[in-house]
C-alpha cells in the first residue's frame, strides 16, 4: 500500500477529486445550458485521470507490463466509473447514474490510454 502511495499519489488524488465532483451538489451555472457539457465533462475528467496514471506508470517503470496496463489502467477505470454512476444512482437525492455518462468516461479512459500510449510514452521515455 506504501508503495503505491508513493507511486501513484496524483493518481489517488485525481480519483478522490472524481468521487467527490461525482457525489457532490454542484451549484446551477449558466453553463448547464450548453448541450452535453455534462458528457464532455466526463470525458475529461476520466481522459485526465487515465494521462495521469499514464504519466505516473511510466515514470516509475522501464518496460511496459501490457496487462497490467489493460487491466489497472483501462479496465479498472471504467469499472470505477461505473462504480460512480451508481453510487449516484443509488446514494445520491439529487444525482444520477446515466448510461450515456458511463460512456462518455469510458471514452475518456479510451482516448486518454491512446494519448498515454502514443504521446506520453514517447515524451517520458526521452527524459
Amino acid at each position: 500500500m506504501k508503495r503505491i502511495l508513493k507511486t501513484y499519489p496524483l493518481t489517488l488524488l485525481v480519483l478522490a477529486a472524481i468521487v467527490f465532483l461525482s457525489l457532490f451538489n454542484p451549484p446551477q451555472t449558466g453553463i448547464d445550458n450548453v448541450t452535453n457539457i455534462d458528457k464532455i465533462a466526463h470525458l475529461c475528467m476520466y481522459g485526465g485521470l487515465e494521462l495521469v496514471i499514464w504519466t505516473e506508470y511510466l515514470r516509475h517503470h522501464s518496460e511496459l507490463d501490457y496487462r497490467k496496463l489493460i487491466l489497472l489502467a483501462i479496465l479498472a477505470p471504467i469499472l470505477f466509473s461505473g462504480a460512480m454512476e451508481l453510487a449516484q444512482m443509488y446514494l445520491t437525492d439529487n444525482r444520477s447514474g446515466e448510461w450515456s455518462d458511463f460512456a462518455a468516461n469510458s471514452c475518456g479512459v479510451v482516448t486518454g490510454a491512446v494519448i498515454g500510449f502514443l504521446v506520453l510514452k514517447r515524451i517520458v521515455r526521452k527524459r
